[in-house]
C-alpha cells in the first residue's frame, strides 16, 4: 500500500474490514451485477463467476463516482473492457452507465433489465470485498423479491493494494452507512457490532473521515 498509516489505525481499519466482508456460498443465478468502482479486480471478478456458470449474463454498472470521477470512460465501460479482455462474450455482457452510487447500481440496473425484458428471481452482486455486506443489504431493499448472494475477489485485509489511506477512508464511510442508510431507508438493517462501530468512530477521530456523512 502506498500511503503510511500507523499499527494502530491498521488494527481499526482490520476490525472495520471483518465485519464489512459478507459473502457466502453461491447458487445459480439469473445474473451476475458488477458493482462499478475504481477497482477494476472487481470485473475480473465477474468474469470469472460467469466462466464458472454461475448465471448466464453480466451486468456492470457504473457511470462515474467519488474516485473515478476523473476517468475518460464511465465504470461500466471501463469494467465492460476488462470483462471482455477476461472472456466474456458481448452476448453475455450488458452495460449500464448512469449509477453514481450503490443503490442507483441496483435500480438503473433493474430498470435496464425490466426494459430488456430479462427476468430476474437471483442474481449475485460483485463487489470489492468491504463492499459485500452494503451492497446486500441495498439490493435487498431496492430490488426485493429477488434472491441475492455477494461475491467479491479473493483478496484479503494484507493484500488488498492501493493508496492504503483512501482505502480506509472508504471503508469508513461505508461503515456509516450501514447505519444512515439504513435509517434513511435506502437499505435493509443489518446491525453493527459494538465493536466495529467503536472503530469507526475511533478512526473518524484519528482523521479517517473524508467520506463520512456529515
Amino acid at each position: 500500500m502506498e500511503s503510511h498509516v500507523d499499527a494502530r489505525a491498521r488494527e481499526l481499519a482490520r476490525i472495520v474490514w471483518d465485519h464489512l466482508v459478507l459473502s457466502g456460498p453461491l447458487s445459480k443465478a439469473d445474473v451476475i451485477l458488477a458493482l462499478g468502482c475504481h477497482d477494476t479486480r472487481v470485473a475480473v471478478h465477474a468474469a470469472r463467476l460467469w466462466h464458472e456458470g454461475w448465471a448466464p449474463l453480466v451486468v456492470v454498472s457504473g457511470g462515474r463516482g467519488k474516485i473515478t470521477s476523473s476517468w475518460e470512460e464511465t465504470e461500466a465501460r471501463v469494467f465492460g473492457r476488462v470483462a471482455r479482455e477476461h472472456g466474456v462474450p458481448g452476448r453475455a455482457l450488458l452495460l449500464e452507465e448512469t449509477a453514481a452510487n450503490t443503490g442507483e447500481n441496483v435500480t438503473a440496473s433493474r430498470r435496464l433489465l425490466a426494459e430488456r425484458g430479462v427476468p430476474v428471481r437471483s442474481g449475485i452482486l460483485v463487489a470489492k470485498p468491504y463492499m459485500t455486506r452494503r451492497a446486500l443489504a441495498t439490493a435487498r431493499r431496492q430490488w426485493p423479491g429477488v434472491s441475492w448472494a455477494a461475491s467479491a475477489p479473493e483478496v484479503g485485509f494484507d493484500a488488498f493494494g492501493g493508496d492504503e489511506r483512501q482505502f480506509i477512508e472508504l471503508m469508513v464511510g461505508d461503515l456509516q452507512r450501514m447505519v444512515v442508510y439504513a435509517d434513511r431507508g435506502f437499505q435493509v438493517p443489518m446491525p453493527v457490532p459494538a465493536a466495529a462501530w467503536a472503530a469507526y468512530e475511533e478512526l473518524a477521530r484519528l482523521g479517517f473521515d473524508r467520506h463520512v456523512i456529515r
